[in-house]
């Protein structure tokens, strides 16, 4: 799956291109095996995410984000799309893991802008917690649509990259313009997307058509990074409360 990457305070959507299923399917203990580390894979994850944003916290990542509102998401998201290609290229071997973690790594510095501005309202932390449980919410919700429909989803890849290229102008374009309207409507938009990529990648890797864990895994954490990203953005801008 190619680039996508959406942080509405932070940057534009990211996402690898996976081959087109071709109607193929792993054999059932493969399959399940696959399906088994990808969920394993996911969860750890989301350690260096946090380590991530703590360095960058610690950091102040926020004030490079503030002095160079334009240069620094359109560094970061280069540096986003760099690992993503190391991450496939590497995605047969154990190194592969390393710079997957590598790559969660700097999506947690990606946070740290959305985080800071969140810990400046009276119920930041709270939404951000909210944000998380809705996040988990779709996943798990997606999760049991892939697992107990019969109907094949792969169809909607076409349709879903064309969004998502149109997503990624849209960002690009508010960096400069900065209206915020337009941040909201694509944050909405993003969670849209982003969840329909869900159903779409989490039915694909179900029904056997993704047999590499890894890129099992980084197709689903850029999901969840998106939904997630999107949908505090949103919480932020509709119920935050300001000290």
């Amino acid at each position: 799956m190619d680039p996508k990457f959406e942080p509405v305070m932070s940057g534009q959507p990211a996402r690898p291109l996976n081959p087109p299923f071709d109607g193929r399917v792993a054999p059932p203990l493969a399959q399940n095996t696959v399906l088994r580390n990808t969920y394993w894979l996911l969860a750890l994850s989301m350690l260096p995410t946090v380590l991530g944003a703590y360095v960058g916290a610690q950091l102040n990542f926020f004030a490079q984000f503030a002095a160079h509102p334009i240069a620094t998401p359109l560094l970061m998201f280069g540096a986003m799309m760099g690992m993503l290609f190391v991450v496939t290229r590497l995605r047969n071997s154990a190194w592969g893991v390393v710079a997957l973690f590598g790559f969660t790594f700097v999506a947690g510095l990606m946070l740290t802008p959305i985080l800071t501005v969140a810990a400046g309202f009276r119920n930041g932390w709270q939404l951000v917690g909210l944000a998380g449980a809705m996040t988990a919410a779709i996943f798990f919700t997606m999760a049991a649509v892939a697992t107990v429909s019969k109907r094949d989803f792969s169809s909607m890849g076409k349709f879903l990259m064309v969004g998502t290229v149109v997503l990624i102008v849209a960002s690009i374009a508010n960096l400069f313009f900065q209206i915020p309207a337009l941040a909201v409507t694509l944050s909405a938009i993003t969670v849209l997307i982003f969840s329909a990529w869900l159903l779409h990648d989490l039915s694909n890797l179900v029904r056997g058509g993704e047999t590499n864990y890894i890129m099992a895994t980084m197709n689903l954490f850029l999901n969840l990074f998106n939904i997630f990203m999107s949908l505090l953005n949103l919480l932020l801008a509709f119920s935050g409360q300001r000290d």
